[in-house]
């Protein structure tokens, strides 16, 4: 194709553009984690405002049910993109047989596991656990870290029976006393219980990360063999999506809001704190501040690998590397965050 023809072909496609006529875009089938609730709210900015289509996607969102689930999503390869924790990949990219997904952008610089507790039960420190019944669903993502907090507090585990218990119940367990502590995502057990009436004072949120633990969170995951093919989706998929959390952390009124369009029994107060808890513990940590949003410390994660073995035998211990992905991700420049 010689230049004038370049240049014929550009203005076609601008032109088709103008009229309306749509130009082929990349699909791209993407699961969340969850339901959506707050924190989602910036893959609903990105699709309305039109960022994933400026990028030449053709984007569907998904709702999920649990950050493991994501993974398995993705690398079956129902999924091309999905939300999930960067923990959980560790562990599943320790069998050799699965699929090799990396993550490509870290969204939750801390993740939000915590233990959780009424402040009436008196438990402020881990060590407080001891004694105690610890309500934990065994799929949970922060029960998965339990030995390595065990090691990282010194707690005599003999000295915590831990009940395993349905994620529907764990609330309700802890409320009627049955249990004097939970295992979860900090934005969903704190909201549940201030839902059920338990005032602000009432809750303690114990987050894992401040109490010996140093691990990511959530991060965007990607099947192997999509990205292999379609290397400027991904890239404009990560783009677009960070651009959505900048705007969404400025514009989070606007942002519950489409949540709660998506999702009509979600309670636009309720959510409000949930995304706002999001951003302010998970998101908007000193290393994003300092270095921007998406990115990883490699030292890091490797120390977070190594804390993950004290809950996990790994048998084919996967690398820092083997885990994360950084070549997809803006510059710098673009993924810096002011806050004012």
């Amino acid at each position: 194709m010689n230049f004038k023809h370049a240049l014929g072909l550009g203005a076609l496609l601008i032109s088709l553009s103008s009229a309306g006529i749509a130009v082929a875009q990349t699909p791209v089938k993407f699961t969340l984690d969850w339901r959506f609730e707050g924190p989602a709210a910036p893959y609903l900015w990105a699709l309305e405002k039109g960022y994933y289509k400026a990028e030449g996607l053709d984007v569907t969102i998904d709702n999920g049910a649990n950050s493991t689930e994501a993974i398995n999503r993705v690398g079956s390869g129902t999924y091309d993109i999905g939300f999930g924790d960067i923990n959980s990949l560790i562990r599943f990219r320790d069998k050799k047989e699965n699929a090799p997904i990396k993550a490509v952008a870290v969204i939750y610089n801390q993740p939000p596991f915590a233990i959780v507790s009424l402040a009436k039960n008196g438990i402020k420190k881990p060590k407080d656990l001891e004694g105690k019944v610890l309500g934990a669903p065994a799929a949970d993502g922060a029960f998965a870290q339990w030995k390595g907090f065990v090691a990282a507090n010194k707690i005599d585990e003999s000295k915590v029976k831990v009940e395993n218990v349905g994620f529907p119940v764990r609330e309700p367990m802890l409320v009627e006393g049955k249990v004097a502590a939970i295992t979860g995502f900090s934005f969903s057990s704190y909201i549940n219980l201030r839902s059920r009436g338990i005032a602000q004072d009432g809750v303690n949120v114990m987050l894992l990360n401040e109490h010996g633990l140093d691990l990511y969170g959530n991060a965007i995951i990607v099947n192997p063999n999509f990205a292999a093919k379609n290397p400027k989706a991904v890239q404009g998929f990560v783009k677009a999506t960070l651009r959505a959390w900048k705007d969404v952390i400025a514009n989070q009124r606007e942002a519950v809001l489409m949540v709660t369009k998506k999702n009509p029994v979600a309670d636009e107060q309720w959510e409000a704190v949930r995304l706002k808890m999001a951003i302010d513990q998970n998101v908007l940590t000193k290393e994003v501040l300092a270095n921007g949003m998406g990115g990883v410390d490699m030292k890091r994660l490797t120390k977070s690998i190594d804390q993950i073995g004290e809950s996990f035998k790994f048998t084919n211990k996967p690398k820092a590397e083997d885990i994360f992905d950084a070549s997809f991700l803006p510059p710098k420049s673009e993924r810096m965050i002011a806050v004012k």
